[in-house]
């Protein structure tokens, strides 16, 4: 049983300031509590905003090469730790112990490299004739990241803020808080100055409010739901202070006519139902011919009930729990409202995979012969839940997907790249994936519509945490 009692704040670790809050963490493959983390308040929040706003003028005037050194050493320290963060993600959210291994863990480590190489390379001067443009650091960032991918998110905001010469407050996802401990003991071993790197643990209402609404935060970076988005710009929006925001989808997947059929149905149920589904890109709405949907729905069927769900310890599980009863819950409703709303069930279904008793998982569900108007094809499920829905003509197909409150991410599979881009011109998406094309981490990523404002990831991401001055001479 671990008892995390403790924040990180200006260069140690310290006991909450005032009351806190008891929050148990879950293991969500057999519903047992591994663990207890004290929930902080607003006098935690003051703590840690004072120490990074104290740290801020000395580490924002530090040169390119002090800061590629921290970047550096970090990497190091990261690196010794990538066991026992594989372990902290397996326990505290269900990942798969092969997933966490050879996804959660490395996403992590190649944002600290990203971070790296855009530093080393990054102009934060350039001529304006015999005027200059400055970049300059825009001060203390608040970072509040999620519980899906814990070790991406986090070290996709801290790494371009402090090489940016920002401090930084991190409140992690209560719900996935062992991998944060460690992140922040990488963060202490690499030497990281004073209230340059501060951490606490809190809820949204209270803790993220509280840092969203302080005078001597500068901007905030969440990663969330929309829900959770929108509560975080509405605190912010009294200090006029950046907020950017990564947040929800329903990502459309097109298959053209001329697509490899069995190939690209089987790509994207993968891709849909990895990490149980709980991926904010993930392909969620299949578009496929109407007269070739049963042909596809069979397809994506085969596929859904070779899933093996079970412990994430087993080196055979492709399927792990869902992280909280609150996500199984939800997912249950939703896999009941596609019923109800007559989709076609073609695999899965309500209730837990056949022989697991306990636990939140879910059964790797597909509905075919969907519209786009249902719940199931609306609303971010955030489960291993695929709508599978028919179309006439292209211009229909680009209708549909681009049909959503959402604008995260399209995919198209075509056997015509001419074709597939011009479709993908068409997309009303921050991110567009051709056939089987690998997520480059140097490329932006941010949404359209309600999945966001700003962008992370590479230059783009790295800009956010800059103002802009112009010197005149």
């Amino acid at each position: 049983m671990k008892t995390l009692n403790r924040y990180y704040i200006d260069g140690r670790w310290v006991e909450p300031a005032g009351a806190s809050t008891a929050f148990e963490i879950i293991n969500p493959a057999d519903e047992t509590v591994t663990g207890i983390v004290q929930l902080g308040g607003t006098e935690d929040v003051n703590r840690a905003v004072s120490a990074a706003r104290a740290a801020f003028p000395a580490w924002s005037h530090t040169t390119r090469e002090e800061r590629i050194a921290l970047l550096e050493r970090i990497i190091e320290c990261y690196r010794a730790r990538m066991s026992d963060l594989a372990d902290a993600v397996r326990i505290e959210m269900g990942a798969p112990a092969a997933l966490a291994k050879s996804l959660h863990v490395p996403v992590g480590l190649m944002q600290l490299e990203g971070a790296l190489k855009v530093l080393r390379e990054f102009r934060f001067e350039r001529e304006h004739g015999r005027n200059v443009v400055r970049r300059e650091a825009i001060g203390v960032a608040a970072l509040i990241t999620p519980w899906n991918w814990p070790l991406n998110q986090i070290a996709a905001k801290v790494a371009p803020a402090i090489a940016a010469g920002c401090t930084v407050v991190l409140k992690p996802s209560e719900i996935a808080p062992l991998d944060a401990v460690i992140f922040a003991d990488i963060m202490h071993d690499a030497g990281t100055p004073a209230g340059v790197f501060n951490m606490l643990f809190g809820d949204g209402p209270a803790v993220g409010a509280a840092l969203s609404a302080h005078c001597d935060v500068d901007m905030v970076s969440i990663t969330g739901s929309t829900r959770a988005g929108v509560e975080v710009a509405r605190a912010a929006a009294a200090t006029v202070k950046r907020v950017t925001q990564e947040l929800g989808g329903k990502s459309p997947l097109i298959i053209l006519d001329d697509a490899d059929l069995h190939a690209a149905v089987k790509s994207a149920v993968v891709q849909c139902m990895t990490n149980s589904g709980q991926t904010c890109v993930a392909p969620t709405r299949m578009l496929v011919p109407r007269n070739r949907m049963d042909e596809a729905a069979a397809v994506a069927a085969a596929v859904a009930d070779k899933l093996t769900a079970g412990d994430p310890a087993a080196p055979a599980t492709r399927l792990g729990p869902l992280s909280n009863r609150a996500q199984f819950e939800k997912v249950q409703r939703m896999i009941r409202a596609g019923m109800e709303e007559g989709a076609r069930l073609v695999a899965g279904g309500p209730g837990r995979p056949a022989g697991i008793e306990r636990g939140f998982f879910a059964r790797p569900t597909v509905f075919a012969d969907a519209r786009n108007d249902m719940a199931i094809a609306r609303e971010e499920i955030f489960g291993p839940v695929l709508a599978m829905i028919p179309y006439d003509s292209e211009d229909e197909a680009i209708d549909i997907a681009n049909d959503s409150p959402y604008g995260l991410a399209a995919y198209i599979y075509s056997n015509d790249e001419a074709r597939a881009r011009r479709v993908a011109n068409r997309m009303r998406a921050g991110i567009v994936r051709i056939n089987e094309a690998q997520t480059d981490f140097s490329m932006p990523l941010g949404g359209y519509k309600t999945s966001g404002n700003g962008r992370e990831y590479g230059e783009e991401g790295f800009a956010e945490y800059l103002e802009t001055k112009s010197v005149m001479r």
